[in-house]
């Protein structure tokens, strides 16, 4: 039972992808697409390749737990998934952007150089929570 994590962006979108036992954080990756339709078709493709059952996509929300335009974008994103037959949990994904950017620069990593790996970093950070939910 594999999970795959996606922090949808409007260029880059950033995916991480459990263990077979859906436990860890395994494999992560940037998908580098800005069409919605091509995204939602290329993040289906992973998914069915890698044997992952469940998606758990980003919701970007503000501080006050409102939800703006990225909430709206992240939302059609899961309707254009769940459409092509998938299972979409969306996520509270507050600060993990914030979060990916602080673990990076605590681990030596300069700003301009990993602006595609910070997508990454922050999927990862929304499958370690939703793995965490799960237990």
């Amino acid at each position: 039972m594999r999970i795959m994590a996606i922090d949808y962006g409007d260029a880059r979108t950033g995916v991480a992808v459990s263990d077979m036992l859906g436990m860890l954080a395994g494999e992560t990756y940037v998908i580098k697409e800005w069409d919605p339709a091509r995204l939602a078709d290329t993040i289906i493709n992973d998914a069915q390749a890698r044997e992952v059952s469940t998606l758990v996509l980003g919701l970007p929300k503000n501080m006050d737990g409102t939800e703006g335009p990225r909430a709206e974008k992240a939302r059609a994103l899961g309707d254009m998934l769940r459409e092509r037959g998938a299972d979409v949990v969306m996520w509270d994904e507050r600060r993990t952007t914030v979060d990916a950017h602080r673990i990076l620069h605590e681990n030596g990593k300069r700003e301009k150089k990993h602006k595609a790996t910070v997508d990454a970093v922050a999927a990862a950070l929304i499958l370690e929570g939703y793995l965490g939910s799960l237990k």
